[in-house]
């Protein structure tokens, strides 16, 4: 199998206003994700500090596939002055890709950016078996999925890892003991609390992103589908100020 974009076609094409409608959506998403990033509203400058450091810290050249990597804006700066050789961008969103190719074109290394749903892909690399990396990045795109799904995905990462190669995963958190319902609220509340430049329209995007969308997991459900896996250590690196979201590494 070569690693190159792939185009999904569709049977059927929407209609123009249709079209018109998603392409509006999305862009407005993106917009109010894009003040979320700025405004540093989810910690992604202290979490990817951490996992630039942990890069840094690796002994000899890796390669890497990130997948749901969006515009690769933050990974990019996590990778500058590291050993990495190769990078493997994968994300559904072909305009984000273009910004992707811009970051990391930065790095120096070679690059390849696909196109594709990133879940799948990780069935297509595992049915190839041609493929390995040192290093697996989700970064804020597993919460989406549900348990069985999580288990899944995280097998084919194992079964596409390097002997000695690391999944890193970026992601929101349950505390334990703590449901969803319940983390949610609490997650809503420091939205209200905290994101000061989010207008009532925006609040209400992100409300119902969050409330349909989101569905985290305890860190020791994590370590126990790492046992269950058979990753040879499972260890927390970074845990937020809020609890709320940590950095979790899963060693192959």
């Amino acid at each position: 199998m070569q690693i190159s974009e792939k185009t999904d076609i569709k049977k059927s094409q929407p209609s123009q206003d249709e079209s018109f409608s998603a392409k509006e959506f999305f862009n407005r998403q993106w917009e109010v994700y894009q003040k979320v990033l700025n405004n540093n509203y989810m910690g992604h400058q202290e979490i990817y500090d951490v996992l630039h450091k942990l890069l840094a810290e690796w002994s000899k050249p890796f390669t890497m596939l990130d997948l749901g990597c969006g515009d690769a804006s933050f990974t990019s700066g996590a990778l500058l002055n590291t050993q990495i050789t190769e990078y493997t961008g994968v994300d559904v969103s072909t305009a984000a890709l273009v910004d992707a190719e811009q970051n990391i074109a930065l790095i120096g290394c070679e690059r390849k950016l696909v196109s594709a749903d990133c879940w799948q892909f990780t069935n297509d690399l595992v049915q190839d078996g041609t493929h390995k990396f040192d290093v697996v990045l989700i970064s804020f795109a597993l919460h989406h999925l549900q348990p069985e799904e999580k288990e899944r995905i995280i097998n084919n990462i194992r079964t596409l890892l390097n002997p000695h190669g690391v999944f890193i995963l970026i992601d929101i958190i349950r505390r334990e003991k703590e449901d969803r319902e319940s983390y949610i609220q609490r997650y809503l509340g420091n939205v209200k609390r905290d994101w000061s430049l989010i207008d009532p329209q925006e609040y209400t995007m992100v409300e119902n992103h969050i409330s349909s969308s989101d569905f985290p997991e305890t860190q020791s459900w994590f370590q126990t589908i790492s046992q269950k896996l058979g990753f040879s250590n499972f260890t927390p690196v970074y845990c937020d100020n809020l609890d709320t979201t940590e950095l979790l590494c899963f060693y192959r």
